[in-house]
């Protein structure tokens, strides 16, 4: 069976040109098509899956073929275009409707590169730059650039100050207040997974969109700390080295969004009490609860984010806490029925403690405690209960006690081993 491309103009576009060029291992495939139709693709096995404009699947691959468009700005946000898909589009027609410039590179079947708008010298230069002014027309921009400087700051990569103005003129005139929930967090979460997270919040805050997309972040700016425990400045450099951090020990985006989260009370310290943040993870939870609510954050992300807002600093104190009061922390993890947990948030409290100006550069101690206080309560013999006379308080008091028990014991050995 012949392949159906043979009687199409088609041509390789997008990532997986771009990261050929980088020696990355190659993306998802994405095809561009000129001169044709809908009804020619489907009349050559195409199936169409396009909602906004003609995306086809190819019959056997199943990667994406789209027919070359040109878009023409009607509306606000980032769907407020209409899109031309007659088979006069030339393939430079469409190439300049895309972000960047090193997203708009080109590949025919023979390998010969397209490249009308300097993606390949802006690859070698490290640059991530503009195709055109109609940048400024899709709001989502702004956060696909800072996502791509998250992707690629440990290469090099700068923004472009003329691209960086545009993102500006994007956050000042209003724009990127259009962006609806769904597609923030999208790209956020994505962003998270990059290597370098904290750079997409660098860049957000730069060109002034932190403020709109995240203002509970933005509010850490500038709020002074006790030198004494952060010595690298205020809570939003703090904020960005635990990212950092982060990305450093996990690669799990609920780990690094607990990361980004966690100290968002400091950004609500009346300022008489500066640079103390006494019950900061109170007020934090809350902040965190409503971020999430927003933008539709999903529960895995938003049930770790809560627990370290409100239990970072007992965790951080774990050896000097009563027995009573790890068991209430162990019951707040919920570990008993989901010890899966303890990794996570062990991991995101050694991220915050890790990322300060006098951090330690040796174990993070409560990690190992924490999972020795866990292992002692649950491995505690409770059959007996299941077939006592006593009523669901007096069980669960019972419960209680025996586990508290075994943490005492595991807090007696480590005193004397000390």
């Amino acid at each position: 069976m012949s392949d159906p491309c043979e009687h199409l103009q088609c041509s390789l576009v997008g990532g997986a040109v771009r990261d050929t060029l980088l020696g990355l291992l190659e993306s998802d495939r994405d095809w561009v098509v000129i001169g044709s139709s809908a009804n020619e693709m489907r009349q050559q096995g195409f199936r169409a899956v396009g909602k906004d404009f003609p995306v086809f699947l190819h019959p056997r691959t199943g990667e994406e073929y789209a027919l070359a468009r040109r878009e023409r700005k009607t509306g606000p946000g980032y769907t407020g275009f209409t899109t031309d898909s007659r088979a006069d589009v030339t393939l430079e027609e469409d190439l300049s409707r895309r972000d960047l410039t090193i997203n708009a590179i080109a590949q025919d079947a023979d390998g010969t590169l397209i490249d009308p708008y300097g993606g390949a010298a802006d690859l070698a230069e490290g640059v991530l730059r503009h195709v055109s002014t109609a940048f400024v027309e899709d709001p989502l921009r702004v956060l696909r650039v800072a996502r791509f400087a998250a992707r690629y700051q440990n290469r090099g990569f700068t923004i472009a100050p003329e691209t960086l103005d545009l993102m500006k003129d994007i956050c000042h005139s209003g724009e990127i207040d259009s962006l609806v929930a769904e597609r923030v967090w999208q790209e956020t979460c994505r962003a998270l997974a990059e290597p370098a997270p904290a750079e997409f919040i660098r860049v957000l805050r730069a060109c002034g969109a932190l403020a709109r997309v995240f203002p509970e972040i933005d509010a850490l700016y500038d709020i002074p700390q006790r030198a004494d425990f952060h010595p690298e400045g205020d809570a939003l450099t703090h904020t960005l080295m635990v990212l950092d951090a982060a990305a450093q020990i996990s690669a799990d985006t609920k780990v690094r969004f607990a990361a980004l989260v966690h100290d968002l009370g400091k950004g609500a310290t009346p300022k008489d009490q500066w640079p103390r943040h006494i019950k900061h993870e109170h007020r934090g939870v809350h902040l965190v609860k409503a971020l999430c609510q927003r933008l539709g954050v999903p529960n895995d992300h938003r049930d770790l984010a809560i627990l370290v807002t409100g239990q970072h600093l007992l965790m951080h104190r774990l050896d000097e806490l009563r027995p009573e009061t790890v068991f209430k922390l162990l019951n707040r993890l919920d570990a008993f029925r989901r010890p899966e947990r303890i990794e996570s948030f062990v991991l995101t409290c050694e991220a915050d403690s890790r990322g300060r100006g006098n951090a330690s550069k040796g174990p993070y101690v409560p990690a190992q405690l924490l999972n020795d206080y866990f292992n002692a309560a649950r491995q505690i013999d409770l059959s007996d209960l299941a077939d006592s006379n006593l009523d669901g308080t007096a069980r669960r008091n019972e419960v209680e006690r025996r586990r508290t028990e075994a943490i005492s014991a595991v807090r007696a050995n480590r005193t004397k081993a000390d």
